[in-house]
C-alpha cells in the first residue's frame, strides 16, 4: 500500500485521555487512512518515530490570532508550540463583523490598529482568511464588543432595543456564515455596562444554531461567583453550551478560592454543558486597565503608545523615576499593555488539573513584549506540568489540547488520532519538550517539538517551518 506520508513506531496518544500506545500511522489527502502495524507499507514521505510521541495538533482555544493569521499567516508562535486550531474572537472582542468610525476602542486595539479591522461582514473575514492560506485551521466567534462598537455611539451604557436587534441581526448573519458562537468580555469598559438582559437577547439567536457562549466574566476578582453565576444563566436561558475564560482567582485578595470556582462549575455542570479554559502562567496580560492598578502585586508594562521606550518596564519602577503615584504613572502611559503577577500558583495548577478545563493561551501576538504563553504555553502543560510536576500524566494533558477542546467547539474530525480524521498532528519528544519563553525573554521557540502536520502537510520540522501553509477555515 502506497501512502503520502508513513510515520512509523509511533508512541500514540490519540487525544482521547486514554494512555498511548505503540503504533503506524500512514497519511493520505489530508487525513488518517490507517493505524497499526503498517510494515509492509510505503509512502512517499517516511519518518521513523521511535521515542517519540504522535499526538493530534493542540487546537488553541483561546486566541486573539484574529487579524494576525491574515497579516502573518506563517504563525510561527503557534506551529512551533504544535498548535494546529486556533479559535479567534475570544472575550468580546473579534475582528468581524466591524465597522469603525475611529480607532478600534479598548479592548479591540489588541487586535491592531483601524486598518487591521477590513470585515464588515463575518463573510468577509471567513475570505479573507482563505485567501491568506495560514499555516493552521482557523475557528471564530462572534465578540459583543465588536457587535456594540458597530451600533452604539456610547459603550458606558446599556443598548436600546433597537441597537440590540441591530447587534442580532448581525450576529444572525454571522452564525449563517459559519461563526462558532458568541463571545463577551464584560469585565472591561465597553462592555461593562451592557446589563444581563443586552447578553440574553443575544444569546437567544445561538440556540437555533446549537453555537456556543464563551466570556471574559463581569469580574474574576471579589465578585468572580457572582459573574459565574450570570453567565451560567445566560447559557441554561439560551440552552447553549458555556466556556468560561482563563478561569482564574484574580487579585490577591482572591487567592485561595480555586476550590470555590471548580465547585461552582461542577454543580453547574451536572445540569447544563459548561467548562473552562485556562493558561499554565500565574500572571495575566492585557491592555493597562487602571482598575486593575495595585502594589499588592508586580506589573510590567509590555507597550505605551506615548511612551514605548517604557515597554518591559515595571510600573513600579517606571514611577519611581518620574516620582510620581503607580495610578498617575498608568495614566501617563495609557493607553498601554501590562503583564499582571496577580495570581496564586497553587490556584492555578487546581483549575489546570480540573477535568473541566481545557488549555488556550490567550496569547497577545501585537504585543511588542509579550507574555511568554503566546510562545510557550503548550509545551509548559506538556513539559513542566505533566512530566516535571505530575499534575496529570501525558495523555490527560494531550487530551486537555485536542479531543476535549474539539469535542466542546464542534470540530468535527478532528482532536483525535482515529482513521478518518484529518491528519493534524505533532511529534515530540516527552523527555524534552519545554517552553523556553520565559518573563524576560518571551519571543522564544519552544523545544522538543520535532513535527508538526496540519491537514496532512509537514509544516514545521526540527525547530524552523517547512514554508508549507495548509490551514483552511473551520466553519461551525
Amino acid at each position: 500500500m502506497n501512502y503520502d506520508t508513513l510515520i512509523r513506531n509511533a508512541h500514540v496518544i490519540d487525544g482521547s485521555n486514554a494512555p498511548g500506545y505503540g503504533a503506524d500511522v500512514a497519511l493520505r489527502g489530508g487525513r488518517i487512512e490507517c493505524i497499526g502495524d503498517l510494515s509492509g507499507s510505503r509512502a512517499a514521505h517516511e519518518i521513523d518515530a521511535a521515542g517519540r510521541v504522535l499526538a493530534p495538533g493542540f487546537i488553541d482555544v483561546h486566541t486573539h490570532d484574529d487579524t494576525v493569521v491574515i497579516r502573518q499567516p506563517q504563525m510561527l508562535p503557534k506551529l512551533s508550540q504544535g498548535v494546529t486550531t486556533v479559535i479567534v474572537g475570544n472575550c468580546g472582542i473579534s475582528a468581524s463583523p466591524v465597522t469603525l468610525r475611529n480607532e478600534p476602542p479598548d479592548p479591540m486595539n489588541l487586535l491592531g490598529n483601524k486598518a487591521a479591522f477590513s470585515y464588515p461582514r463575518f463573510a468577509d473575514y471567513r475570505t479573507a482568511v482563505q485567501a491568506a492560506r495560514p499555516a493552521l485551521n482557523v475557528a471564530a466567534l462572534i465578540g459583543h464588543t465588536a457587535l456594540r462598537s458597530n451600533h452604539m455611539d456610547d459603550l458606558q451604557r446599556t443598548a436600546t432595543a433597537a441597537e440590540i436587534e441591530a447587534m442580532r441581526l448581525q450576529l444572525r448573519e454571522s452564525l449563517e456564515a459559519g461563526a462558532l458562537g458568541l463571545s463577551t468580555g464584560l469585565a472591561y469598559a465597553s462592555a461593562f455596562n451592557a446589563d444581563t438582559d443586552e447578553v440574553l437577547q443575544l444569546a437567544a439567536e445561538l440556540t437555533a444554531f446549537g453555537a456556543l457562549y464563551t466570556t471574559h466574566l463581569r469580574s474574576e476578582f471579589e465578585p468572580v461567583l457572582e459573574a459565574m453565576d450570570e453567565a451560567f444563566l445566560i447559557g441554561r436561558t439560551a440552552r447553549v453550551p458555556v466556556i468560561i475564560s482563563h478561569l482564574k482567582c484574580a487579585g490577591a485578595g482572591n487567592w485561595g478560592r480555586s476550590p470555590h470556582l471548580l465547585a461552582a462549575l461542577e454543580q453547574a455542570a451536572k445540569a447544563h454543558p459548561v467548562g473552562c479554559d485556562c493558561y499554565p502562567y500565574a500572571a495575566s496580560s492585557s491592555t493597562l486597565d487602571l482598575k486593575q492598578v495595585t502594589d499588592a502585586f508586580r506589573i510590567t508594562i509590555t507597550w505605551s503608545t506615548p511612551h514605548p521606550q517604557m515597554g518591559g518596564r515595571d510600573l513600579q519602577d517606571i514611577a519611581a523615576q518620574w516620582g510620581v503615584s503607580l495610578m498617575a504613572a498608568a495614566q501617563r502611559l495609557q493607553p498601554a499593555g501590562a503583564v499582571y503577577y496577580g495570581m496564586d500558583e497553587s490556584d492555578v495548577r487546581s483549575i489546570l488539573a480540573h477535568p473541566l478545563s481545557m488549555i488556550g493561551s490567550d496569547g497577545l501576538p501585537d504585543d511588542p513584549f509579550p507574555h511568554p504563553r503566546l510562545w510557550g504555553a503548550f509545551p509548559r502543560v506538556l513539559g513542566h506540568f505533566s512530566r516535571d510536576v505530575g499534575l496529570f500524566p501525558l495523555h490527560t494533558a494531550v487530551h486537555k489540547m485536542t479531543g476535549l477542546s474539539a469535542s466542546r467547539f464542534g470540530l468535527q474530525g478532528r482532536g483525535e488520532i482515529r482513521e478518518g480524521h484529518w491528519a493534524d498532528l505533532v511529534l515530540f519528544d516527552a523527555q524534552t519538550v519545554r517552553d523556553v519563553a520565559d518573563f524576560n525573554a518571551p519571543q522564544q521557540a519552544a523545544e522538543g517539538i520535532d513535527g508538526v502536520w496540519v491537514n496532512g502537510v509537514l509544516s514545521y520540522q526540527q525547530g524552523g517551518a517547512t514554508g508549507q501553509r495548509a490551514g483552511v477555515f473551520l466553519p461551525r
